[in-house]
């Protein structure tokens, strides 16, 4: 944008105000969003045009943003956009006068307008509102991007996602149906007698899963705190308090890398069930999603990008098979994890003898060992809905244990297009079965390992008075959602993603805060001279 273009736009803005018109009024309001408009002129019968000039009726009352404005002599024609549609308006000089009509030359594209009047189609056949009156909402200092181009470059979109949305349907349709997936999880939860409670975001341990925390220091208790790197402890609290069924949707961190299918802040929704185990988890999950996904998307087959950015159809609507982990490594690289089971030596030795390899597998425990090595060899084959079932016990320091072997735990996991996008188990509820492992999730802190979970005494003292058999689950809305709409980066779900300032933002707001202090120095010099 040039800086005559600003400069422009703001001077239509100061001589708006110079005529008593407000460029930011409080509210307007209308009878009608742009697509009941729509509706209403589809089933309307429309007067001539000549006979409605005389006398325009007030028949709907619409606001929205301008898209595009063109003027013909004493004519004026524009799009208005609400996140309902968009509709064609004409002004008329001989329907709002002279003088009113030459308001429309202190509009510009991006402006936001109130409009009044009656419905007709042109003799091109789009439907029109022949405008009676109209109302100043809102004054735009910057310009859309092009129109038939939008916004093209990604890092741009994931700045100014608020243009993208404007600009692009296929965008906003993206996130409004993140929107209504996450409402329809909601319904089925709360239909099931669930609740939606809290837990808090800020603690004194990084706990509820195995991640690398982001620190920060509370001043007013002097602590050092972490962000969460999941709810589950607070919501198994809620079960020990007495709350049977519990969710949350709630913001995660995790202090790791960035790449297509991770961030650092992401939405999970974790809900936990009293006296179920991971089969009755797993069956009411299979069926909540497949009901949502039917609901929102009117279908069960889905097209998704594939790791190569491929479209592939995804079918949820076939039962989801179930995949014993240990057994997925095995059939794929030969390997028996159990044969080492809690030795991370022997397991690494092994691995390495088989020629794989990845990074920081010398600083990782058994737990972490069994996972990187399923990531490598297994996971990039699962693209089909699937459930990974039976992790190793040392991967998951908060789930219980098997009673038919305990070695590996009551576990699984949902991919699909080689994405992990639920993680769930039976809980344990035994607190002396859950010190040991955070015991063991300790030692393995001890010897290098970042990602291990922190002992909570205070946990454990929940766990000590009591707890009935619970199963909990932890689905990724954004990665989820990503797969759902056919994207390959979470940051296409995400409205606000991180991103590094730019340069131009840094200057700018060290232009700011330059003029800010000479504004504070030229105050502090006249109260003194006052």
């Amino acid at each position: 944008m040039s800086s005559g273009e600003y400069h422009d736009r703001l001077r239509k803005m100061n001589e708006l105000r110079d005529m008593g018109i407000n460029p930011y009024p409080a509210r307007f309001d209308s009878t009608h969003t742009i697509s009941e408009a729509i509706e209403l002129g589809e089933k309307n019968e429309f007067r001539d045009l000549e006979e409605m000039t005389s006398d325009v009726k007030s028949q709907v009352t619409i606001r929205g943003r301008m898209m595009t404005i063109r003027a013909h002599g004493k004519l004026t024609f524009a799009n208005i956009k609400d996140i309902t549609g968009m509709i064609q308006v004409c002004f008329m000089q001989d329907v709002l006068g002279k003088e009113t009509y030459k308001l429309l030359r202190k509009f510009d594209m991006a402006d936001f307008v109130g409009v009044t009047g009656e419905l007709f189609v042109t003799k091109h056949g789009q439907l029109t509102i022949l405008v009676k009156e109209f109302t100043f909402l809102g004054k735009a200092l910057r310009p859309l991007p092009e129109k038939w181009h939008g916004l093209q470059d990604k890092e741009t979109i994931y700045r100014q996602r608020y243009l993208d949305t404007l600009m692009s349907e296929e965008s906003m349709k993206r996130f409004l149906l993140r929107s209504q997936f996450t409402q329809g999880l909601r319904t089925y939860l709360n239909s099931h007698a669930f609740l939606e409670v809290e837990t808090p975001i800020l603690g004194v341990k990084a706990s509820g899963a195995t991640a690398r925390p982001f620190a920060t220091h509370h001043n007013a208790l002097d602590l050092p705190v972490f962000l969460r790197i999941a709810p589950e402890l607070g919501l198994k609290k809620y079960v020990a308090a007495g709350f049977e069924r519990v969710y949350e949707i709630a913001k995660c961190f995790r202090n790791e890398g960035m790449d297509p299918s991770h961030l650092q802040e992401f939405t999970m929704l974790e809900f936990y069930g009293a006296y179920w185990n991971y089969e009755d988890n797993m069956s009411f999950t299979e069926s909540m999603l497949k009901h949502v996904i039917q609901d929102v998307f009117g279908t069960l087959k889905i097209e998704i990008k594939d790791r190569e950015g491929n479209m592939v159809e995804v079918d949820f609507g076939e039962e989801w098979p179930r995949l014993d982990f240990g057994k997925l490594i095995e059939d794929d690289c030969g390997l028996n994890i159990y044969d080492y089971t809690d030795d991370a030596n022997g397991l690494r030795s092994a691995i390495k003898k088989a020629g794989i390899k990845f990074d920081d597998m010398d600083k990782m425990g058994y737990g972490n060992l069994c996972d990187y090595l399923y990531k490598k060899v297994s996971r990039p084959k699962l693209v089909q809905p699937c459930f990974v079932i039976n992790h190793p016990a040392s991967m998951k320091p908060l789930a219980r244990r098997s009673d038919e072997n305990p070695h590996y735990c009551e576990t699984f996991q949902l991919l699909v297009n080689t994405w992990e996008v639920i993680n769930a188990y039976s809980e344990i509820v035994d607190p002396i079965d859950q010190k040991d492992r955070f015991i063991n999730q300790a030692v393995a802190q001890a010897g290098g390992d970042d990602d291990a979970m922190e002992m909570d005494v205070d946990f454990l003292t929940a766990m000590e008075h009591g707890m009935p058999p619970i199963s909990g689950n932890g689905i990724g809305i954004d990665r989820l959602m990503t797969l759902l709409t056919g994207q390959d980066n979470l940051r296409d779900l995400v409205f606000f993603p991180l991103m590094r300032p730019t340069e131009e933002n840094l200057k700018a707001e060290k232009k700011m805060r330059e003029k800010a202090k000479k504004i504070y120095k030229k105050q502090q010099k006249a109260a003194k001279e006052d």
